[in-house]
């Protein structure tokens, strides 16, 4: 059975071209003009992209399925447009040992919406306190590291887990945060955070980080993705370490790119994030970093929460928002992209970091696997919580109109999403 995606612009690196794309079992057997199959999906007046890979997405199973569950979280991520899943490890138990990995990995095999790849943690149980077993993990295909959701405080261990890393040709993705300088903190210190008499979480917590793994990068050679950069400094940081040619790589999340720190003056946690919000200055530094290539991928930090948790005090809440279903919207309503753009920040960075460019990331090419997304880049939309595939619901886009929508999602060949509806 063939089935051509049809009418639309395919994608490429170096620019965009009228075509169908034909397709046969998971492969990509012909893209060109006038093509027939079995079945058809009409990509009139849309862009064909290759499928979308988010690096930063936590899928809360094991430990917490009450908020998230690695088959909800791939349809959410479907229904945006991914195709590929990178799994943060703070989970309960975390990604520290071989088992855990592969229960994740098999949960994804079984949802079968999209690829799910574990990443693993630097330290055990990701307390910082001693190294993860890194080779084992390696063995069993874990391609990046992270404690996320917790910076690795120690630059010792920090310094050997860089050490490992070029020996197994996998990369250290940190969380940028000296919890020193932030214990307490609710949102970012600013005069809004004065005014209302709450602790702040200064913008020199995070660089401080950032400046140290840069220079711990230096000196080991080590590749180092930084998780969510929030400020203007981080960016300048991260574009002179490029300049000078060290091997960092960093992302940014849509709503850092589209939400401002006076939010957080409504006292609502649905806009308690980590890093927290932060001033315009950042967001317009965070949006020419992404333009010019500072930063190189564009990740959700997917972060579900059950409502009685998020509806907790504003210390007391948890941080963080669901964002797969919305990316990019999000990210077209705050940022002028071109299709090329799009890919590359999408698509194809991200699965060069996360090093699954053999099945992520193509060029929409004969021969490649069927990963595609097809999106109506001029069409608006409004949030309907009903309509989430999330098991969560905290996001602040509610009733918000965003730009650009995904209609359809290929999945190796498989139609996953149509028109917008999920179809398995």
């Amino acid at each position: 059975m063939t089935i051509v995606v049809k009418g639309g612009s395919v994608v490429g690196t170096n620019g965009v071209d009228s075509a169908d794309v034909l397709v046969e079992n998971d492969v990509i057997i012909k893209v060109g003009k006038n093509l027939t199959g079995d079945i058809t999906l009409d990509a009139s007046g849309c862009h064909i992209f290759p499928g979308f890979v988010d690096l930063h997405a936590h899928l809360r199973e094991p430990g917490r399925e009450d908020t998230e569950t690695i088959e909800t979280a791939s349809r959410a991520g479907a229904k945006g447009g991914y195709t590929a899943l990178i799994a943060m490890p703070n989970t309960n138990p975390a990604h520290d040992s071989v088992t855990v990995i592969e229960f994740v990995r098999e949960q994804g095999r079984k949802a079968g919406l999209l690829d799910v790849f574990p990443s693993g943690c630097i330290t055990m149980g990701r307390q910082g306190e001693a190294l993860a077993p890194l080779a084992e993990l390696s063995a069993a295909g874990v391609r990046i590291f992270t404690d996320d959701g917790s910076g690795v405080q120690d630059p010792v261990l920090m310094g050997r887990a860089m050490q490992y890393a070029i020996s197994l040709g996998v990369t250290m993705a940190q969380h940028c945060e000296v919890s020193a300088l932030t214990q307490g903190a609710v949102m970012n210190e600013c005069g809004c955070s004065s005014d209302m008499g709450v602790p702040g979480w200064p913008a020199i917590a995070e660089e401080m980080m950032v400046q140290r793994d840069i220079e711990m990068s230096r000196i080991t050679g080590a590749s180092v993705h930084f998780l969510h950069l929030s400020t203007a400094r981080s960016v300048d940081l991260v574009r002179d370490a490029k300049a000078e040619g060290l091997n960092v790589t960093a992302e940014v999340t849509p709503h850092h790119l589209s939400l401002t720190q006076e939010l957080l003056t409504t006292f609502d946690p649905v806009y308690k994030v980590n890093p927290p919000l932060r001033s315009m200055k950042d967001i317009q530094a965070l949006k020419v970093g992404l333009l010019d290539g500072t930063i190189d991928a564009v990740a959700t930090d997917h972060a579900p929460h059950a409502r009685r948790d998020k509806e907790l005090t504003l210390d007391q809440a948890p941080p963080g928002m669901i964002g797969l279903e919305t990316a990019l919207g999000v990210v077209l309503s705050a940022v002028d992209l071109d299709p090329v753009q799009i890919a590359a920040v999408m698509s194809r960075n991200p699965a060069r970091i996360a090093q699954i460019t053999e099945q992520h990331g193509h060029n929409i090419g004969v021969g490649d696997i069927a990963h595609l997304c097809v999106v109506d880049l001029g069409a608006t939309w409004q949030v309907d919580p009903s309509k989430l595939a999330s098991k969560s619901r905290n996001t602040p886009f509610v009733g918000r109109q965003l730009r650009g929508m995904v209609r359809s999602t290929m999945y190796r060949g498989q139609i996953t999403v149509q028109d917008g509806v999920a179809q398995k």
